[in-house]
């Protein structure tokens, strides 16, 4: 077994099926299988079960997947760490984050890093949910993650950094076409009675707060529920509904000529950033440095 014949089978998981995986490794597809077959000698186990033209896990495959890309992902920091013996020139942050956070505070961290690490890059991957963020940073498919909560996180096996807790806002349409976005006017749990929203799926800390709204008897309608945040912006400008935002998305709602308006007694969500525990590649290393410095800014200025 070797770190190539890992990158195949990881393939296979990731591309659902030989084909796919084939295409993206720009290798034919019995070559493929010839790897395969030699991976699951050496273990001495079946990875996949042939169902016709496609394939599913095996018990033995399922249980790979996390040593699999623990493997990988220790070979490259292994690799970027002595390429950077030679300056922190080049390399590639690899993470995952959720929408909001995928808004601001990454904005803002991504900026200084580029500032102090020009020859670094940042790859970001998309998640929903924290805890699809810290099992993707836990089975290694990204060193770091970014990701929000209604609570402060403490996932077991990974570590996490505390970034800042955002406040919610309320989001609307301009009234009469005025561009007028002040938070002055704040707005209480119980003003929302009789209001059009826009949600996102359900076990998403905005769609709670809704929720939460409804249990208390308040009469909200939901008129669209929207799994893509990046729609619900245009749909408020649109006249569709209103919506609950964390105040990541305030700047560009006001940009784009919504009212922002602050929510009184709202919950707030926790950012943090999550790393896994094992080494990180020192471009990883560089980006929690600047997590750490916003942090530290942030809790003095709290």
């Amino acid at each position: 077994m070797d770190a190539r014949h890992l990158e195949c089978f990881l393939a296979i998981v990731d591309h659902d099926g030989f084909g796919r995986a084939a295409n993206h490794l720009h290798i034919a597809q019995p070559s493929l299988s010839q790897t395969i077959a030699a991976l699951e000698r050496d273990l001495g186990v079946k990875l996949f079960h042939r169902l016709g033209r496609g394939v599913v896990l095996s018990d033995s495959g399922a249980k790979l997947i996390e040593p699999a890309r623990q493997v990988l992902r220790d070979l490259a920091t292994a690799r970027a760490t002595m390429n950077s013996m030679k300056g922190l020139h080049r390399g590639r942050v690899e993470m995952i984050s959720m929408p909001s956070p995928g808004i601001e505070p990454l904005g803002s961290l991504t900026r200084e890093f580029s500032h102090r690490h020009p020859g670094l890059s940042i790859r970001v991957d998309a998640a929903f949910t924290a805890a699809e963020v810290v099992e993707r940073v836990r089975q290694g498919a990204a060193e770091l993650g970014l990701c929000g909560s209604p609570e402060p996180l403490h996932p077991p096996g990974v570590n996490a950094l505390p970034l800042e807790a955002q406040d919610f806002v309320l989001v609307q349409a301009p009234i009469d076409g005025s561009s007028d976005s002040s938070d002055d006017d704040p707005v209480s749990m119980a003003d929302l009675a009789g209001a059009r929203v826009i949600v996102t799926p359900e076990h998403s800390v905005m769609r709670k707060i809704i929720d939460d709204v409804l249990a208390e008897g308040t009469d909200i309608h939901i008129v669209a529920e929207v799994a893509h945040r990046t729609s619900i912006l245009p749909l408020v400008l649109e006249g569709v509904g209103l919506a609950i935002l964390p105040e990541s998305w305030a700047p560009l709602a006001r940009r784009t000529g919504a009212r922002v308006r602050r929510l009184i007694s709202a919950p707030q969500l926790h950012v943090a950033l999550v790393s896994r525990s094992a080494p990180l590649t020192p471009a990883a290393q560089a980006f929690l440095r600047v997590a750490e410095s916003h942090a530290a800014v942030r809790n003095r200025t709290a």
